[in-house]
């Protein structure tokens, strides 16, 4: 199969988005082969891989927001496969796009086909693999109904709380993780288990993650009860959360919850009040800019037994 042949697996919703025609076209024009499949349902991600590789595609490119380019990464990882991924950011969020460097433009993000492929580490849980991050909140609307407002306040922890204004509601859970030479248990508020930096839109949980070290990135927000008491006084007088943050960064973690602590993988949600998160060191092979903040150096690369 010649080595300019790719397959664009889209989500439906963009069937009719004329940035994505156009940058196919475009790329089509430069002597690329590229096919054009798109979903319809639950499952059709899986099944388009498979069908992809089976055909001899060495090139899937995953065109969508974070849960398709999830769905894609998982259904290629099941393989024991040499074809490389590139994105195509299409969602709302695109938080590990961003994260990562892609460019958000349908004709940019192809050019990615020309760039080297970089071995990236997955993320695990359950069976289930994740691209970008495990998050744990509190309350019905998790990541939900956040307003502009609330997000100057709060700057990155802004989209696990409801608003000021119902700041009553606000409570904490008890969580338990323990990690190589890692053990924290208490009531915390915040949750981030990180192959990438961010998630629900742009809010920072894990600023040092990165995708070819072998590694989850844990952050913790405690919630002391002098905290919860004071922690509104302190954001409304502008401190910010950064600094009250738990971190370590291992390459797996076992985290036990109590009722109350809702967490959603790559936005989706997460059963179970005992999980293994894990990093698959090298799971997947993706195409990232040359410069892309969540690689290492180049060269450089630590992936832990």
């Amino acid at each position: 199969m010649s080595e300019r042949k790719a397959l664009l697996i889209l989500h439906g919703k963009q069937a009719l988005n004329e940035e994505v025609r156009a940058a196919v076209e475009s790329k089509r024009q430069q002597g690329w082969e590229l096919a054009v499949r798109v979903t319809w349902e639950a499952g059709d991600a899986q099944r388009l891989v498979d069908e992809g590789l089976t055909a001899g595609y060495q090139q899937i490119i995953a065109g969508g927001g974070d849960g398709t380019l999830r769905d894609i990464a998982e259904a290629m990882a099941a393989h024991s496969t040499e074809a490389s991924l590139v994105l195509m950011p299409l969602g709302t969020a695109n938080d590990f796009a961003r994260a990562a460097g892609v460019p958000l433009e349908p004709d940019q993000a192809l050019d990615l086909l020309d760039a080297p492929a970089r071995a990236i580490d997955l993320g695990e849980v359950g069976g289930q693999v994740f691209l970008n991050m495990a998050t744990g909140g509190f309350g019905s609307q998790v990541t939900a109904n956040t307003s502009e407002d609330l997000k100057k306040v709060l700057g990155g922890a802004a989209y696990l709380f409801t608003g000021l204004s119902r700041f009553s509601e606000l409570h904490a859970a008890y969580g338990e993780l323990q990690g190589p030479d890692f053990h924290w248990q208490g009531e915390l508020l915040a949750l981030g288990i990180g192959n990438g930096r961010q998630a629900g839109g742009g809010h920072v949980l894990c600023p040092d993650a990165l995708v070819d070290d072998g590694l989850l990135d844990i952050s913790i927000l405690p919630a002391p009860q002098e905290l919860v008491g004071t922690l509104k006084n302190l954001l409304a007088d502008g401190f910010g959360t950064d600094n009250m943050f738990v971190r370590a960064r291992l390459p797996w973690v076992e985290i036990k919850v109590a009722e109350g602590l809702y967490i959603n993988l790559d936005g989706e949600p997460l059963e179970g009040d005992s999980l293994r998160f894990s990093a698959r060191a090298g799971a997947l092979r993706v195409h990232l800019p040359e410069h892309s903040p969540l690689l290492s150096a180049p060269g450089i690369a630590n992936h832990p037994d």
